[in-house]
């Protein structure tokens, strides 16, 4: 579909425009990023799994997201505490930018495919795939937040009260931020896998159009916010968030990756 690409395209633009402006700008830029990949995982997840299922996903994840932020930022439950800037990323819920729990589906959803990618293509049969899609995508959005929390941190958009300990090298996130990320991704995992199928195609089926825009999301967010954080952006707990996020996103990047490798299968042209 040439919306889905679009879309991505754009997404793909705004991010890389990140890390070229600074303050009101990248305000408007961070902002955008999210809009545009929600938006083309939403048009991609309507067309190849139903408009149905598409509406399970955004419940699901945004809506399971928005709650999630709202008590943690009101009590410092899941996460920890912590409170984010008042008007740099647009309108705000009790608190909680508009913005943030379509973050959650913007990053949700190319996870989700990789997973889906790879066991669908998988022989395993020690443990069901269905359990496997839920605990690997959770484990994976985990790893999208080493960078975007590190990211967002780092640039004022929200600040950690917490006195928990973090991770070597980022100090300033604790680490029940991450616990809080893994439990609450499990939910929404797990309600996509058990509603998901009921509502919509199959999720343990193959999609009527093929997964190559999620995954073309997933494999640069991967491997891009490695690279920038690495190398682009300002800010030394970022070299490490490059190492964290890129080793627990491989989780699910390398098993990918090789099952391209060894099926030698290239990834479909179309949307």
């Amino acid at each position: 579909m040439l919306l889905v690409w679009a879309l991505v395209g754009c997404a793909l633009a705004a991010q890389i425009t990140y890390a070229l402006v600074s303050g009101g700008s990248r305000d408007t830029i961070t902002v955008a990023v999210v809009v545009l990949s929600a938006a083309a995982v939403l048009v991609h997840a309507s067309v190849s799994r139903g408009l149905a299922w598409a509406v399970v996903l955004l419940a699901t994840t945004a809506g399971l997201g928005l709650v999630a932020e709202m008590i943690g930022t009101a009590t410092g439950f899941p996460f920890g505490s912590y409170f984010y800037a008042v008007d740099r990323l647009g309108w705000d819920i009790g608190g909680v930018p508009v913005v943030v729990p379509l973050a959650w589906t913007a990053g949700f959803y190319p996870i989700w495919c990789a997973v889906t990618y790879v066991l669908e293509r998988s022989r395993t049969t020690v443990v069901r795939p269905a359990i496997l899609r839920t605990v690997i995508t959770a484990a994976g959005m985990v790893g999208w937040d080493l960078y975007l929390d590190t990211q967002m941190v780092t640039d004022g958009q929200w600040t950690w009260t917490s006195a928990a300990a973090g991770l070597p090298g980022i100090p300033s996130i604790p680490f029940t931020n991450y616990l809080g990320w893994f439990g609450t991704a499990l939910v929404m995992a797990g309600v996509v896998e058990f509603v998901g199928r009921r509502v919509g195609v199959r999720s343990d089926a193959l999609p009527r159009v093929p997964d190559t825009a999620p995954l073309v999301l997933f494999v640069w967010t991967w491997l891009g916010s490695a690279f920038a954080h690495a190398l682009l952006l300002e800010g030394p707990e970022l070299r490490y968030s490059a190492i964290y996020g890129f080793g627990v996103m491989a989780l699910a990047g390398i098993p990918l990756l090789w099952t391209l490798i060894r099926r030698r299968e290239p990834l479909p042209v179309t949307a």
